[in-house]
């Protein structure tokens, strides 16, 4: 019963924004269109249940929600520029960048990407014009690498075969910019247009799940037509931008996944989820307080799907309603499927640099697949079952080339591991280190090899920090420095004199030759009596 209660009241929410970033639902094949608060006939396997069905329950909706949106929305930097820009055309490139920016990714995170991002290119001529290393570097730590390459090639699209001129409706713009589905056109054309269409991501499926019992898996295309359905019927022909991003508000601060804040809810009167839960409260309270009648003592009366068992937005009969849950019964998630495990050993390699700094070799990634153009340091991928022994022999046989000379085995020292977790692949980095005896560009024939190797480029520390490196390289390059720091011993700290580079501390002095000078002789060992004595 405390569950239960909890549930149903406000509470404290322990995910409070948990639900920020945008979550795209599987794409349907339809385009986007504009129901004008009616829904299309009711499907046989569907029931009215699930549905807004009076106009006047529809206006009282749009009411509450945009009321209580114009008092609580949250003060983020593409808002006011959507507000305030008069040219339609910036506005739209504005509303676009941080769409893209939000799928996947939190409000917090985004907000610093973005206000560089349109202080570096402010319009869609000047994203044309950036290369797309330079898109990588300031994208560099935001993840899903792929979205700023596919923004600058529509950006490039749009100024060469468009006349610079943003499509100006939903259908238009999921139908010719790379990269923009469905939500997303939907999103621009009613902020930046006023389009009166609605939009449907992962906040948004969480609120009408709840404030509709569906139940059922909001993946499916079934489920996900039904839904924009009902995002098209009830967003506000007047203000359909407000609404959109009212309703996305809705589920990012109030309708969480967990710990939802329902007393807080504007349109709690017209949750289906909340009144059922309200219900089975009224009813449990009495029953603990023997005044349940015996004729009702079995079920609480509460308002069900005249199909159930055969609606197929239900919850499915296999998963029946869990009252500890209370209206995060809805949505049902899918199962997810388990990342596959990889291992890759990466090596940090450092040379001298021409005026004396450190330097470290960092290699350009394929233009395609994963973390598709950035750069890293050298890695290679390794087969299951590899001992550390095989680990390491296969990785200087990869470097070695990089390296200019011949490497001795003890030299390719082992820093540790770091773990990344990639959207399908949970990676573990195997670090090394190697300390280069000479500049490997010296050696003869060097340049030549090199040709025939991914693209490549030494780099100094403050360098590597600016470079489109992924947040697992940077991961890679903590753990260095971290090692180095303990190698100096936790008495003396992580201090270093001046000039001195981080990942040199703990490493002994390489000759040019490659050879490791004699060791500094302790104060003991001068003190020891010399053997025979």
């Amino acid at each position: 019963m405390s569950k239960l209660r909890a549930a149903a009241r406000s509470g404290r929410g322990l995910q409070q924004g948990a639900g920020e970033g945008r979550k795209s639902p599987r794409r349907c094949r339809k385009n986007v269109s504009s129901h004008k608060g009616m829904l299309p006939p009711v499907s046989a396997q569907q029931s009215a249940y699930h549905l807004f069905s009076h106009p006047a329950e529809i206006e009282a909706f749009r009411k509450n929600l945009l009321a209580w949106y114009d008092k609580c929305k949250r003060d983020l930097p593409w808002r006011k520029l959507a507000a305030s820009e008069s040219d339609a055309n910036r506005r739209a490139y504005a509303v676009w960048v941080s769409e893209i920016m939000l799928q996947q990714t939190q409000v917090a995170t985004v907000i610093d990407y973005y206000n560089r991002w349109m202080q570096k290119w402010p319009t869609l001529q000047a994203l044309a014009k950036a290369s797309l290393e330079e898109v990588n570097e300031l994208w560099a730590g935001l993840g899903y690498y792929s979205r700023g390459k596919r923004l600058q090639e529509a950006a490039q699209k749009v100024v060469s075969e468009l006349a610079g001129q943003m499509p100006a409706t939903a259908e238009e713009l999921q139908r010719l910019l790379p990269g923009v589905g469905r939500y997303t056109a939907g999103a621009i054309a009613s902020i930046s247009y006023g389009q009166a269409t609605g939009v449907v991501d992962g906040n948004v499926i969480r609120v009408l799940c709840r404030v509709r019992c569906i139940g059922a898996d909001s993946s499916s295309p079934a489920v996900a037509d039904r839904l924009w359905d009902l995002a098209n019927a009830l967003v506000d022909p007047a203000r359909p931008g407000d609404f959109n991003q009212a309703m996305m508000e809705l589920g990012a601060t109030v309708c969480t996944p967990r710990a939802p804040l329902c007393m807080e809810c504007p349109v709690k009167q017209h949750c289906k989820a909340r009144c059922r839960v309200e219900k089975e409260l009224e009813f449990a309270s009495r029953r603990l307080l023997g005044k349940a009648a015996s004729s009702c003592s079995q079920a609480p009366d509460i308002e069900e799907c005249a199909a159930t068992g055969s609606c197929s937005l239900c919850l499915p009969a296999s998963e029946p309603w869990d009252s500890s849950l209370g209206v995060a019964n809805f949505p049902r998630r899918a199962a997810k499927k388990q990342p596959r495990a990889e291992r890759t050993a990466t090596c940090v390699l450092e040379r001298r640099g021409p005026r004396g700094q450190p330097e470290y070799l960092i290699v350009q990634r394929p233009s395609s697949g994963l973390l598709a153009g950035l750069w890293e340091f050298p890695s290679l991928a390794l087969g299951p079952g590899l001992k550390e022994k095989q680990q390491r022999e296969a990785l200087l046989a990869h470097v070695q080339a990089w390296a200019g000379e011949a490497v001795a085995r003890g030299r390719l020292r082992h820093v540790g591991e770091v773990s990344h977790v990639f959207s399908h692949i949970h990676q573990t980095y195997v670090v090394y280190s190697l300390l280069l005896g000479r500049d490997p560009e010296t050696a003869s024939g060097w340049r030549d090899e090199m040709l025939e190797r991914p693209a490549f480029r030494w780099v100094t520390q403050a360098e590597f920090q600016k470079s489109a490196v992924s947040t697992a390289m940077k991961k890679v390059w903590k753990v260095c420095e971290r090692q180095n720091c303990e190698g100096r011993g936790s008495g003396q700290g992580c201090k270093r004199k001046r000039g001195a580079d981080p990942s040199r501390a703990g490493q002994r002095k390489v000759e040019a030759d490659g050879s490791l000078p004699p060791r500094q002789l302790s104060l003991d060992a001068f003190l020891k009596a010399p053997a025979g004595e």
